[in-house]
């Protein structure tokens, strides 16, 4: 018998007896009948006698648990979340600035070079054409201007979309970069009930206030968004919190946005005039001291709009209290 006939009997005896070790775990030792693992216990059990043949096995699955792609994408430590915030939706590589080593220690001269190289070629291949190093500049502006204005992640993402939407239906030419994702931003914080007003939207924007309101109005009928008016009621948390004021202060301010919606005074006037008049009348009624310059500098609108507004608050708070 040569060494070629001697292998090839030695292998398949190792194969027959790792099929009959695998039929051995698949059926009961006792009744012959089929096993089953019961992950809840972590026992592998005889699906016709009972027997328990294996316990306290190892669960090597998450310790989570996920409903929706969304929530698995976002509990999975395998690697980042992808995310709308980014043009690539952050599934690409990312070179660190810091000149280290895996260890902490400063990169040669020669290294340092190497990886300035890397560098450069690294974001040329993030952004290989121009519709790709639009959308990096546009939310690089969504995720700068969010950030001067303190508005939340989920806010940054609407946003983002919004611009994604925007830039593949061809909304862009004849437009600024910087327009339509500040028209994208505004849109995305009165979706999601914390509004900033036009002139605070225009003061870290790079556009002025016309070609904002131009190209807000612009991107929600092309893309048929479905934006309600503003409440002023969504202004008076952050103004009261700017101004330091109490709970009840707020809930009073509240009070009379409701009363003047109730008297229809309410239509046509400036929601942050309306929130700003609230939260001062409030604070009087309440015997907190605020001034209508203070209020004016949160709010950013003038004094005399504040006096109007305060003037037909309190005249509807005393009609609804003779009604």
């Amino acid at each position: 018998m040569s060494d070629t006939t001697i292998r090839t009997y030695t292998s398949g005896s190792e194969q027959e007896r790792e099929r009959e070790a695998r039929e051995s775990v698949r059926t009961c030792p006792e009744c012959g009948g089929r096993l089953v693992t019961d992950e809840e216990h972590g026992e592998t059990v005889c699906q016709d006698c009972g027997l328990v043949v294996e316990e306290d096995s190892v669960d090597r699955g998450p310790e989570w648990r996920a409903f929706d792609g969304e929530e698995r994408d976002a509990k999975s430590r395998v690697g980042a979340p992808t995310t709308k915030m980014m043009h690539d939706k952050g599934l690409s590589t990312n070179i660190g600035w810091q000149d280290k080593d895996a260890y902490g220690k400063a990169l040669s001269s020669r290294q340092r070079q190497q990886m300035q190289r890397l560098r450069t070629w690294n974001e040329r291949f993030r952004t290989r054409d121009s519709k790709e190093r639009n959308l990096k500049q546009a939310l690089g502006e969504i995720d700068r201007m969010a950030s001067a204005l303190g508005l939340p992640e989920t806010v940054r993402e609407t946003a983002s979309v919004i611009y994604r939407r925007a830039l593949s239906e061809d909304l862009l030419p004849g437009r600024s970069i910087e327009g339509v994702a500040t028209a994208s931003l505004y849109a995305a914080a009165r979706q999601a009930g914390t509004p900033r007003s036009l002139d605070e939207i225009a003061s870290v924007s790079r556009v002025d206030k016309m070609e904002l309101t131009r190209t807000y109005r612009y991107v929600v009928r092309e893309l048929k968004l479905e934006i309600q008016p503003a409440d002023p009621e969504q202004y008076v948390p952050r103004f009261a919190s700017d101004l330091d004021l109490s709970d009840e202060t707020e809930r009073r301010a509240r009070q009379l946005l409701k009363t003047a919606k109730e008297a229809g005074i309410h239509s046509g006037k400036s929601p942050v005039g309306l929130a700003a008049a609230a939260v001062y009348a409030a604070s009087l009624l309440t015997n907190e001291k605020v001034t209508q310059s203070e209020v004016s500098d949160v709010a950013n609108i003038s004094e005399v709009t504040i006096r109007n507004r305060y003037k037909e608050l309190l005249e509807a708070e005393e009609l609804g209290l003779f009604a």
